[in-house]
């Protein structure tokens, strides 16, 4: 019997040999300026109950009320997979009670997130994020700590082309003022029925509505930046100075909504030039009030959610991956059976030392294995036999130009650690 083959699903961001090297890069990349500043893992499950969705993330939303892949399990339970990350992190502190420890917590996350869209460059139904959240301190400096641990990340990757954009959403007085004069200026929109439900969850949502006919029918919408409260205005203000202080450029854009209901006070996003129209590679904010809907404590938070898919593509787009950048240090070739024994205990001693060796396995010549070292992209190549072992040295080959030294086999690591 044939089988046919099975397929990933579509939409499905998935990553092999070689790709999958330069995805780890950019995963640990993203993070890496997180675990320097202090934050910690919270490994989170791939899907909650469906009611910390709706209740965290908004009703009104697009994520909660089109895009969530959401299913009864067999206790007839309702199960979502998760769509964002925050929501999730917010219910694992007050869970395991962190809110009542020291604070802030400071937590990072990683991991695939599920949203049921229409596929296509840059958007798919799994994708992967990395963020980090910051709770229990309402402090403009948190907020400007964690932006530039974010643009960290992206500077890591040697990312140019893109920009940020930061607004605040104000706190409750601020938006209470702001919803009073926006709903009397949408009461004067011609609203389809949808759109018109959803501005009267949360009519800031309309902002966010990318349909060039609402966002001409908002092109006068109040902004909320002209309502902010005395309070709400000082800490942006501060939030502003600090990013100076660290030489982070940014663009204040006061339309800014993006995708969820919980964002209050500061508000960013990362937008790179060279990805079309799903330009943006990762955003955050602060989010008070989160925590006392999902039944804890009254308590502020700031966190973001960095794509790693968009920030590989940013990365190719840009042309920062460099070419073997991610292939092993030296190749070892044995010239037959009774050299395998060394070429294995030569290449445990050099990983522990933490340079990356592959060994030609298998009854290959020398001239197939030669081939082999070269499509591997192995910075170095030295051929084990009788002659090199009674020796006690090797002809350490570069692959980049074909020149070779003579090293002694025991002065291999310290001569490839000293070159690498």
């Amino acid at each position: 019997m044939k089988y046919e083959k099975i397929q990933a699903p579509k939409g499905v961001s998935e990553y092999a040999p070689p790709l999958s090297a330069a995805f780890e890069w950019v995963r640990e990349s993203l993070i890496s300026p997180a675990k320097l500043a202090g934050y910690q893992l919270m490994e989170l499950p791939v899907f909650e109950d469906t009611s910390l969705f709706s209740r965290g993330v908004g009703e009104s939303t697009d994520v909660v009320s089109k895009e969530m892949y959401t299913f009864e399990d067999r206790g007839g339970r309702s199960i979502t997979l998760r769509p964002e990350g925050t929501a999730g992190v917010m219910r694992a502190v007050i869970e395991k009670g962190l809110d009542r420890g020291q604070l802030p917590v400071k937590v990072w996350y990683s991991g695939a997130f599920f949203r049921a869209e229409r596929p296509q460059a840059g958007r798919f139904r799994q994708f992967y994020q990395v963020g980090i959240e910051a709770i229990g301190l309402d402090d403009p400096a948190i907020d400007a700590e964690v932006i530039a641990i974010a643009d960290q990340g992206f500077k890591s990757l040697g990312l140019k082309n893109y920009r940020l954009e930061i607004t605040s959403l104000g706190d409750a007085q601020s938006r209470a003022a702001h919803r009073v004069d926006l709903l009397k200026f949408i009461s004067k929109l011609d609203l389809d029925e949808a759109t018109a439900a959803r501005a009267a969850i949360n009519p800031l949502r309309l902002f966010d509505d990318k349909r060039p006919e609402m966002k001409a029918a908002m092109a006068g919408a109040p902004l909320l930046l002209d309502y902010l409260s005395e309070n709400s205005a000082q800490n942006f203000k501060a939030v502003k100075a600090y990013l100076d202080q660290l030489g982070i450029e940014y663009l204040v854009n006061p339309r800014m909504v993006r995708g969820l209901d919980y964002y209050t006070g500061t508000t960013f996003e990362f937008i790179h030039e060279g990805l079309g129209a799903q330009s943006g590679i990762g955003g955050g904010g602060r989010y008070d009030g989160l925590m006392e809907i999902l039944g804890g404590q009254a308590l502020s938070g700031i966190g973001f959610g960095l794509g790693v898919d968009r920030a590989l593509l940013a990365a190719q787009a840009e042309g920062v991956l460099v070419e073997n950048q991610f292939s092993s240090d030296l190749f070892i070739i044995p010239l037959g059976e009774n050299q395998m024994s060394a070429c294995l205990s030569i290449a445990a001693k050099l990983r522990t030392a933490g340079i990356r060796t592959e060994i030609a396995f298998g009854d290959r010549a020398l001239k197939g294995a030669m081939k082999a070292a070269d499509k591997s992209g192995s910075r170095y190549v030295i051929v084990l036999g009788d002659s090199e072992l009674a020796s006690g040295s090797v002809e350490l080959k570069r692959m980049s130009d074909g020149s070779t030294r003579s090293v002694k086999i025991d002065q291999l690591q310290s001569v490839l650690l000293g070159d690498l």
